[in-house]
């Protein structure tokens, strides 16, 4: 019953503009009719007057004499202004219309989006909780061997890691929003790619990461934290979207004043049409329901408000053969 009071709601609305538009037509019409009739009365005033001043003639030199032509003049000019008005106002009801329904589609959007958050982050905040939480119930409850025990151990490390990557996330999203100022210092870009590149590939061991920096690249002044959170996204989306072959090729260069960072992967690649929508909070591409890949939707998000805050600028194209390449470019100086 509620899904439906926005849709009734919204048929009410354009049922009082159409209501507006009959009424307004119909009082356009009536006012063009009572000025033709006034008009009319006039000039049969006017005829009678000259006709008792001796100064009618004949009908041709009535119709071109000076009060005439005066006459008529002046109810043309109301006749155009009863059109202009009319125009006018039907030119608002369509822009009002136009506005109205924008925006009950951007409130759609929004709500789906918005949806679609809670689905997801509800899933992602459960999932490694449960995870970690039966693997210390199961080192509780059973005598396990040494490296069984290990091994749940470091499985319950790397779910709680995905919590706080998400908490942080969720952290981020909100400062990027309102405060986030980066602090620019010397780094070592090749370094900071490595050692992520490194954390990843003992998380996700059946990976293969290939890096190609170029020296110039090496050093950059830069946010770390920014720079970091940056690359991660790039990342763990590359790992995220490649259910085949999960080959993800880094490549890094600098000309001394942009430092361009490109990550790419041979996963199933973004429509076109998605790739002007995934960059909005919260938007994922496809529907909650039937997604299999995790995800809040608010990675690329924080990328782009980073991007921003840095004043640089981001791409994504398509891969060759398959997959997606996501481009940064970052203003910077180098040694």
């Amino acid at each position: 019953m509620q899904r439906n009071n926005p849709i009734r709601l919204r048929l009410l609305s354009f049922a009082v503009i159409a209501y507006m538009c009959l009424a307004f037509s119909w009082w356009s019409i009536l006012l063009y009719t009572k000025n033709q009739d006034a008009f009319r009365a006039k000039v049969d005033t006017l005829r009678l007057v000259m006709v008792a001043e001796g100064t009618f003639g004949n009908e041709e030199r009535f119709k071109d004499s000076e009060p005439f032509t005066s006459l008529q003049e002046q109810y043309q000019r109301q006749e155009w202004m009863i059109f202009g008005e009319a125009a006018l106002f039907m030119l608002s009801i369509i822009v009002g219309v136009w506005i109205i329904n924008n925006s009950y589609n951007n409130l759609i959007k929004t709500a789906q989006e918005k949806r679609n958050f809670l689905l997801s982050i509800t899933h992602e905040l459960k999932s490694p909780i449960a995870s970690a939480r039966l693997g210390l119930e199961t080192i509780q409850r059973r005598k396990l061997p040494e490296e069984q025990v290990e091994r749940i151990a470091i499985n319950a490390q790397h779910e709680l890691d995905r919590l706080k990557t998400l908490v942080d996330n969720l952290l981020l999203a909100a400062k990027v929003e309102n405060n986030y100022t980066p602090l620019f210092e010397r780094e070592n870009v090749h370094d900071l790619i490595r050692d992520y590149v490194n954390r990843m590939a003992m998380a996700y061991p059946d990976v293969e990461f290939s890096l190609d920096l170029e020296e110039n690249s090496r050093f950059a002044d830069l946010d770390r934290t920014g720079f970091m959170s940056m690359i991660g996204n790039l990342i763990d989306n590359a790992i995220k979207y490649s259910p085949e072959e999960k080959l993800i090729h880094i490549h890094s260069k600098s000309d001394g004043k942009t430092l361009s960072i490109s990550v790419s992967d041979q996963g199933v690649g973004i429509p076109e049409e998605e790739k002007k929508n995934i960059f909005n909070s919260f938007y994922r591409v496809g529907s909650e329901d039937t997604r299999k890949t995790k995800g809040t939707g608010l990675g690329l998000y924080i990328l782009e408000q980073l991007v921003d805050a840095h004043k640089g600028s981001i791409v994504v194209t398509d891969n060759q053969p398959k997959g997606t390449t996501f481009t940064l470019h970052l203003p910077c100086t180098q040694n």
